[in-house]
């Protein structure tokens, strides 16, 4: 799960991707790049670390050019602490070629291997991204052997990147000299939208927040399977490059990925988490009965939308019972258990009073790992109240994702091979109530805006165990566990990746 973004424009771009990739911190908080081009030439800086600590001044200067593409990382393959794995990537042939990407690729061991020994290419890192920019390159060469580069061999180059790669990936590419390349997998799984501005600028990002923060018009979503390229002279020329596309963007980026204030295909991220927490309102009265509740209390940051919906309706008070410290690190990069479990505390701290005495519903978004969740609750319990229920505004995650989500592994899932009342006990509160999956899935197409169509289907995978793109067994599962992230100390590779661990998206 990562934010990219690409400019091409008349006017430097250095400070707009800057400005874009701030609005897009949430989606990556362990690496940045830049690249821009000029006279055909790539200008690139990258790091490990956040945006405003990645790129000074001087990085700044040593960026011109009318064009260029940035991305954040927040790794779900390869390895998370490899400087080598920051994106954006560069191999410089054909014509010289830079990519960022957000997904996450379902068969790139087997594209690795046919690169090498069909395609004759060399892959340098444990990233599906370069294997993505590898496939996109050859491809890319064989559409414009003896040929001038045109938006039409481009597309068709597309097309043979749609035939060849599975999973998710939305991606946005330079083609040095040429232009700006952006396309989204056939299945629409990780978004990407345009936006123009009033200079005649175009921007793609991954959410509408990137476009509106800095002054761009939105003007569409790229559709699943779609290629758009923008020329040198600013001309934009689109074509649908799959077979059989159809949307189905992942659920995951409503419920807790995306900023609230971003729409993404068409949804509102706010008002779908509005719904969630009117749909859970029914459960919790199924559940505990309101008069049994004092006080509503949201698990910072993005359950709060669900939580004050739910007190709402409920007629309970809402209240703020959590403090969230922005300046610590998260969770799942602490090193052993009881340096975790001080993180957790050092994140959050607890207003007393709005505890002590009381019973109180706390509300999170998910609940994935239930390490964080069992401290949260303790916590609340230490402060002194009566009962502790929780409701998560999403249903039991009992599925490995592999779309570009870090919760790969079943073993990790505290909801995997359990019932409600064994995740409670796990968890140590009095009550438990999630959120239906159809329930869900409802909630968030209802949250459509006037003018876009409706969203007909969503990956859920990591709630109902389908996943979209139909290639995906339980021995791909297990092979792709094999290149998660790897961690600084494998010793310690139970790692807290809960739902607190994720970068914060409001």
């Amino acid at each position: 799960m990562c934010g990219i973004v690409g400019v091409a424009s008349n006017a430097p771009v250095n400070q707009l991707i800057y400005d874009a990739l701030l609005l897009l911190q949430h989606r990556g908080q362990d690496a940045a790049g830049i690249v821009t081009q000029k006279d055909r030439k790539f200008h690139m800086h990258k790091a490990k670390g956040m945006v405003k600590d990645v790129f000074r001044t001087r990085n700044m200067r040593s960026l011109p050019g009318n064009c260029g593409l940035g991305q954040v990382r927040y790794p779900t393959a390869g390895n998370a602490f490899s400087e080598e794995e920051a994106q954006p990537f560069y191999v410089n042939a054909p014509f010289g070629l830079v990519l960022v990407h957000n997904g996450n690729l379902t068969n790139a061991k087997a594209l690795k291997a046919e690169l090498f020994s069909t395609d004759h290419r060399h892959i340098n890192t444990e990233s599906d991204s370069e294997v993505l920019l590898n496939v996109l390159a050859h491809e890319l060469e064989k559409t414009t052997r003896g040929l001038p580069l045109t938006p039409e061999v481009v597309f068709k180059a597309v097309k043979g990147v749609h035939r060849r790669v599975k999973g998710s990936y939305a991606v946005i590419a330079l083609i040095a000299g040429h232009g700006l390349l952006a396309f989204r997998d056939p299945f629409g799984i990780r978004p990407l939208c345009i936006g123009k501005g009033k200079d005649g600028t175009f921007m793609l990002a991954s959410e509408s927040v990137a476009l509106e923060g800095t002054l761009h018009q939105f003007e569409r979503n790229v559709a699943p399977g779609e290629a758009v390229f923008i020329d040198m002279q600013t001309q934009l020329f689109s074509q649908q490059c799959a077979d059989h596309p159809q949307l189905n963007p992942c659920i995951f980026e409503y419920v807790y990925l995306a900023r609230p204030d971003s729409t993404l295909d068409g949804i509102s991220v706010y008002q779908a988490r509005l719904n969630l927490g009117e749909t859970l309102a029914k459960r919790v009265i199924s559940t505990v009965p309101p008069s049994d509740i004092d006080v509503v209390i949201p698990i910072p940051e993005s359950s709060r939308p669900s939580a004050a919906q739910l007190a709402q309706l409920l007629g309970l008070p809402y209240r703020e019972g959590f403090v969230k410290n922005r300046y610590v690190g998260r969770t799942f990069i602490m090193p052993g258990q009881a340096v975790r479990k001080k993180s957790v505390r050092q994140k959050l701290n607890v207003i007393a009073s709005e505890f002590k005495g009381r019973n109180v519903l706390l509300v999170d978004d998910s609940i994935v790992r239930g390490t964080t969740s069992r401290e949260i609750v303790q916590m609340a319990r230490e402060a002194g109240a009566r009962k502790v229920y929780m409701a998560s505004a999403a249903p039991p995650v009992r599925y490995p994702n592999v779309y570009g989500i870090d919760m790969p592994t079943k073993d990790e899932l505290v909801a995997h091979n359990k019932s409600v009342d064994e995740i409670r006990q796990i968890i140590g509160c009095d009550a438990l109530i999630y959120q239906d999956v159809d329930a869900m899935k409802l909630a968030v197409a209802n949250a459509v805006l006037p003018g876009f169509p409706r969203v007909q289907g969503f990956d859920a995978s990591c709630f109902d165990g389908i996943y979209v793109t139909g290639d995906v067994s339980t021995e791909d599962i297990e092979r792709l566990n094999e290149n998660r992230p790897a961690q600084e100390d494998e010793s310690e590779a139970d790692s807290d990746r809960s739902r607190l661990a994720l970068p914060n998206a409001s």
